[in-house]
């Protein structure tokens, strides 16, 4: 960097990156984060634009990159990733999982959720963690009656309530207008909420994705593993 630019690596948490970090891969590093620079010749703000203007400067006056980045050895800084959660399907589409996440809560037999897709799978799948309360008020109207006085771990593997939520994961779609590889084909309902004190949240109550997908590794392999094939095009 020139004499008047900073240049600091921010922690990611969500993402398992720390300016602490001294291993990237295997290979040593001194710090990984999310790339962050200020200085008079760097870019000041959006014309006549102050709220996307705060979403890329902080207080202090850095200017987020949205890249991660760590410093090497030799002293040169090198990307390695980006800050936003957006991963490729075996079709080439590009998902951005924390929209859809946004679109699902808003069901009410879902409490927290998280949507998982890579480059060797068509379709999305998803850990949801249903809301308690309306889950109860959901079995209590259930024409099963054995499901009014079902523990919510028992509610939690009815596959009645599976089918309840993607029922709502299907409406919620549809109304937001989402394409066909957006909408989440298969889910694992789990009864215990993701917490920080599983590591599974960060202290400002963001989802660590990867160390979610670490729990549930191999949840998710079986959600693939018992999907149906897609059909050919003729």
């Amino acid at each position: 960097p020139v004499g008047s630019v900073e240049v600091v690596l921010m922690d990611v948490p969500e993402m398992g990156y720390l300016h602490t970090d001294r291993e990237h891969q295997g290979q040593p590093c001194h710090g990984r984060g999310e790339i962050c620079i200020r200085g008079p010749s760097v870019f000041k703000g959006y014309y006549k634009d102050e709220a996307k203007t705060k979403e890329a400067i902080d207080d202090e006056g850095w200017l987020h990159s949205g890249d991660i980045g760590l410093w090497r050895p030799d002293g040169n800084l090198q990307i390695v990733d980006r800050k936003k959660n957006i991963f490729k399907l075996a079709q080439g589409e590009y998902v951005a999982p924390e929209k859809i996440e946004n679109i699902l809560g808003r069901s009410g037999l879902i409490g927290q959720c998280f949507v998982y897709g890579d480059s060797f799978q068509a379709s999305l799948v998803a850990i949801i963690v249903p809301d308690e309360e309306p889950v109860r008020h959901w079995a209590s109207q259930h024409e099963d009656t054995s499901l009014s006085g079902a523990s919510f771990v028992q509610l939690c593997a009815s596959p009645a309530l599976k089918e309840a939520i993607m029922n709502d994961i299907r409406l919620y779609s549809k109304e937001s207008k989402l394409a066909g590889f957006e909408i989440v084909k298969a889910i694992y309902v789990e009864s215990k909420p993701f917490s920080a004190e599983d590591d599974l949240l960060t202290p400002t109550f963001k989802l660590k994705r990867n160390k979610v997908k670490e729990k549930y590794e191999q949840v998710i392999r079986k959600l693939y593993a018992d999907m149906p094939p897609p059909r050919s095009k003729l």
